[in-house]
């Protein structure tokens, strides 16, 4: 079959809608047409993936080619979807299963050498992936990032090669296992080390306990600052949803 369909995620602000990856092949004279409202960097990524699928020791599709970025009415930029876009020219190719790709979303941007580069963004796409109950594709360098989502399978990958082996049944590469770096909370200043401000200290932590509302006002240097940066320490930490 032609015509393979990559999942993927667009970064709006905080949020990351699904994006679809077309890709069909067809005969003709070579050529690949990108649609679906790309921008700059989204329509430089057909010179950046033809390199790295060819640097990867892999065949470049020598057919008439194009390439579906949907929705159409949603702004797509940044080199993100360069690892899809790999994989569905690989896919209607035949040089990877297209089972395979069903329930994986996938997001990276490639080197000309086939390596595959961190992007931005990962922590919103993780947790729609989890919540679209997929496996997420990404590079190394992300990986920490994405398992803050708890219960998200991720794979880390750092080449483009490597995934086609994983995909063939090669070398299988194995879910990754967070280090839990990011998962350590960092030391709050104690409210114990402020000396003096009895009223004010009272006051920071009947707000608190209680979820009140509090207002420091005063001259410079009188300790608004100071007490304001102790009231994290007195708070509980946050949960996944509240953060």
């Amino acid at each position: 079959m032609s015509l393979a369909i990559v999942h993927s995620r667009a970064q709006v602000g905080v949020e990351a809608p699904a994006v679809t990856v077309e890709a069909h092949l067809t005969n003709g004279l070579p050529a690949l047409t990108l649609v679906g409202l790309p921008e700059g960097a989204v329509k430089e990524s057909k010179d950046r993936v033809r390199s790295a699928i060819l640097n990867s020791g892999l065949d470049f599709p020598a057919r008439r080619i194009t390439l579906n970025l949907a929705p159409a009415d949603l702004p797509k930029d940044g080199g993100r979807f360069d690892l899809a876009i790999a994989l569905g020219l690989l896919a209607a190719s035949g040089q990877i299963p297209l089972v395979a790709l069903q329930d994986v979303e996938c997001l990276g941007e490639l080197a000309l050498s086939g390596a595959i580069r961190p992007i931005q963004g990962v922590l919103p796409a993780a947790l729609a992936a989890r919540a679209a109950e997929r496996t997420l594709i990404i590079p190394a360098v992300n990986a920490e990032e994405a398992c803050l989502a708890s219960g998200l399978r991720v794979i880390a990958v750092s080449h483009l090669l490597e995934l086609v082996g994983h995909f063939n049944g090669r070398s299988v590469i194995a879910p990754y296992q967070s280090s839990g770096l990011l998962h350590q909370p960092k030391p709050y200043p104690d409210l114990s080390e402020v000396q003096g401000q009895t009223a004010a200290k009272r006051a920071l932590v009947i707000a608190a306990a209680g979820a009140h509302n509090l207002l420091f006002s005063g001259p410079p240097g009188t300790g608004k600052t100071l007490l304001a940066s102790r009231l994290p320490g007195l708070l509980p930490p946050l949960d996944e949803h509240e953060a």
